[in-house]
């Protein structure tokens, strides 16, 4: 009897794997339960950890009154094969934007689970006794249905040894940095640009030097000495890292680890806000970074954000401003044409009294305000107005941001990555520049407070006077938009609500006509998939 009881388990322990592989996704998206991002997401979405096939083991309760133990277990066993087989065809048929990625740190959370559900388990195998085999399996049973909060009891578990784990290659990659006694620390923060804007300096400044970047989006502490570790070369002249914050000293942390000598602050918006609490705790959060810079350091602000310029610096660095509107701004930018190919720009240095002209294959103002935050730090680095012109000439298009791309006859403006009330009326205003039919594909924005309602319905504004065709994602999600684009008696026959981005595509080309622009306007992370 013992020897059928531990084969009836199998199926229900290979769904157990696979159905944990889920909730550590959702563990990873939401930074490990850093703030309870992860348990606040299992109490937001019961309907997806609670209300799901799982909860049809309570048909298994009418055993309760079956004195056959045979078919108890046969049953069992079965139930498992078919809710494996449920649980797999959905999850097979699910959006994945950002994949789980099977780090050291996901495996031992992988062996610290099982090592739980084992020690439930075992001892019913080795004082297995079959007046109690009901009560084995609904206890077996339960611990799989709740595997969602198992997963964050092993999380909180394995804390001090990821602790440990981290202390280790944080002094790695501060013995690494600190032996490039030469290496300049440059930092990039804000609430919008981060990215493009560290791409950009990177590419004008290996006109002249080695610069090396952290890749992609590498903005957290982990990333950070992911970067230094593992992507730094010990040839490097210039280190130019991106720092991201959810809320107050998280730069701090970055700042004081990394050193920065140079930094720029790209602008300071809303984004997070539901995490920072208040545009004023965004201010003092992302200032962290400048306030961290010695005084024989440069900081590159934007004078056209009244939260820079309204911040009292408590650093004595050196501070070049940048703008679009005061001619007279240490570096100022003006005579700007955008087009669909790209943009062009007059910067001139007011120190000097020089200027160039500038050109590049980005799009949008923001981007002009990323290349000459960018452009100013190159100046200071001692770069020429030949090389600078150079560099900005070269910068390449950066994934999901305002990046076009072809599908047979349909010209994708890809605007994935994260969205902002700025970053996303600068892409509507790119699409508006189209000669064509207009399409926008977006799910809204997120993480906004009390503000998300307003913000979202303000672009549903934006898109109304813009689009041809509105293709939303997430019925919930995206019902601001719809309230706005009603309130500006859009052609309601004109939009479209789908629960995954990917039924977009077929339907686009379905509305796409000869020459077409489709905006993919925001991405959201699984965590947010209605």
């Amino acid at each position: 009897m013992k020897l059928y009881f531990i084969l009836s388990l199998l199926p229900c322990l290979y769904y157990l794997i696979f159905k944990s592989r889920k909730a550590m996704h959702m563990l990873q998206q939401n930074w490990y339960n850093d703030d309870n991002r992860y348990f606040k997401w299992i109490l937001d979405n019961k309907n997806k950890t609670f209300i799901t096939f799982d909860i049809l083991f309570i048909t298994f309760l009418i055993f309760r009154f079956v004195d056959n133990q045979n078919a108890l277990m046969i049953y069992f066993a079965l139930f498992y094969v078919v809710v494996y087989y449920l649980y797999k065809r959905i999850v097979s048929h699910e959006q994945s934007k950002k994949p789980l990625v099977i780090t050291a740190r996901i495996k031992r959370l992988y062996a610290t689970l099982l090592l739980l559900y084992m020690i439930l388990i075992i001892p019913m195998i080795i004082w297995f006794d079959s007046f109690y085999l009901f009560a084995y399996y609904t206890y077996i049973g339960f611990a799989i249905w709740f595997n969602y909060l198992f997963v964050m009891i092993a999380n909180i578990i394995n804390k001090p040894v990821e602790k440990m784990v981290f202390l280790h290659y944080k002094r790695l990659a501060t013995n690494k940095l600190d032996s490039m006694i030469n290496l300049k620390r440059v930092a990039i923060t804000g609430s919008y640009g981060k990215t493009s804007t560290k791409n950009i300096l990177n590419d004008i400044l290996n006109v002249k030097y080695n610069s090396f970047a952290t890749p992609k989006s590498f903005n957290t502490m982990y990333g950070l000495m992911n970067a230094i570790n593992n992507y730094m070369d010990k040839f490097n002249d210039i280190f130019v890292s991106e720092m991201g914050a959810f809320k107050m000293g998280e730069i701090k942390e970055k700042a004081d680890f990394i050193k920065p000598k140079y930094a720029i602050l790209t602008v300071i918006g809303t984004a997070h806000l539901e995490s920072f609490g208040s545009r004023e705790n965004i201010q003092k959060g992302k200032f962290e970074l400048i306030d961290s810079l010695p005084s024989d350091g440069i900081a590159i602000l934007n004078k056209d954000d009244e939260y820079q310029v309204n911040y009292k610096l408590k650093s004595k660095c050196k501070v070049v401003w940048v703008s679009l509107k005061d001619k007279k701004a240490d570096v100022y930018g003006y005579d700007i044409k955008l087009s669909s190919s790209g943009t062009s720009f007059k910067c001139k240095f007011n120190k000097t009294n020089e200027e160039v002209l500038l050109q590049t294959k980005l799009l949008g103002e923001a981007n002009v305000y990323n290349i000459l935050e960018a452009v100013a730090l190159a100046y200071e680095f001692g770069l020429t107005l030949e090389q600078i012109k150079i560099g900005v000439k070269k910068v390449a298009t950066i994934e999901h941001r305002l990046e076009l791309k072809r599908i047979d006859d349909i010209t994708i403006i890809d605007d994935a990555y994260n969205s902002n009330p700025v970053g996303a009326k600068m892409a509507v205003d790119v699409l508006s520049m189209m000669d064509g039919k207009k399409i926008i594909v977006t799910p809204g924005m997120i993480e906004l407070g009390d503000k998300q309602y307003e913000y979202n319905k303000e672009f549903g504004c934006q898109i109304a006077n813009v689009c041809d065709e509105v293709i939303l994602i997430g019925k919930e999600q995206t019902k601001p938009i719809l309230d706005g684009l009603k309130s500006k008696k859009f052609n309601e026959k004109n939009i479209y609500i789908l629960n995954d981005v990917k039924e977009a595509f077929p339907l686009m080309r379905k509305l796409s006509e000869k020459k077409t622009f489709v905006l993919l306007e925001n991405d959201l992370p699984d965590i947010f998939n209605e």
